[in-house]
């Protein structure tokens, strides 16, 4: 999106005001939005490595003991022995698309410093 729009003003023309003003607020919205989302994944990874740490004490003394698990917003009764493989996974998966979004969000804020300097624009300067 705003990507394209850089890559046609430096092959075509100069945007307008208002067209820079769009793609540096377009900008701004990705970042604020990627930053949220990496926010609320680093908190389900702490959640995660936290039910992890105190069902593994349980896994080595009583591996036959009940928990409960959240599937689906239905509460379900598993043994410790069954849901630690599986929070396990979670987490992992949790931790990769962490890594993906931060990555993303490292690139969107290179392109949207580049688009900054290339307009001159000054973070708190008024139009």
């Amino acid at each position: 999106m705003a990507s394209s729009a850089v890559k046609q003003k430096s092959t075509a023309k100069k945007l307008t005001n208002q067209e820079v003003q769009n793609v540096y607020s377009r900008y701004q919205t990705d970042l604020q939005t990627l930053a949220q989302k990496i926010g609320e994944l680093e908190s389900e990874a702490d959640e995660h490595e936290l039910v992890l740490t105190t069902l593994l004490e349980a896994l080595e003394t009583e591996p036959d003991r009940k928990c409960f698990r959240l599937i689906g917003g239905v509460l379900v009764e598993r043994t410790v022995k069954d849901v630690v493989p599986s929070l396990r996974t979670n987490r992992d998966g949790i931790k990769g698309v962490l890594t993906t979004l931060v990555e993303q969000y490292k690139k969107k804020e290179e392109e949207f410093q580049s688009f900054t300097r290339e307009y001159g624009i000054r973070p708190g300067a008024k139009a």
